[in-house]
């Protein structure tokens, strides 16, 4: 079984930092490229950044020079550092990891956690 856990969520001010974790955790499986994904109220779910297993990125052009994705694959987490936030960054953000069992990979997500970014 696979499971993804989320953390680093709250309250902060715009202009404000936070760092969002997801630990991935599954025997069996061998964890691939992961990502960050968020929701707004109202809105779609739209991809912020990912990474894969080999460390490259890609980021949404919303938060390009202010966010950064990394990955500790010893711990199997992944990590969101978010600068200089702004209103429009606050949503429910969530953990996506690609989990591989023999030749097939699995998506999975994690139960997201809330940032939220005002005054």
């Amino acid at each position: 079984q696979v499971q993804l856990v989320e953390s680093g969520g709250g309250l902060v001010q715009p202009g404000g930092s936070l760092r969002l974790s997801c630990a991935a955790s599954g025997n069996g499986f061998s964890i691939g490229a992961m990502g960050w994904y968020r929701q707004a109220p109202g809105k779609q779910r739209e991809l912020v950044a990912d990474i894969t297993s080999a460390g490259i990125t890609n980021y949404a052009d919303a938060v390009k020079g202010r966010f950064t994705i990394s990955r500790d694959n010893a711990k199997n987490t992944v990590y969101l550092q978010m600068n200089s936030l702004k209103p429009e960054d606050t949503a429910v953000y969530l953990c996506k990891g690609d989990a591989r069992r023999g030749f097939r990979t699995y998506n999975y997500w994690g139960q997201g956690t809330q940032v939220t970014v005002a005054s």
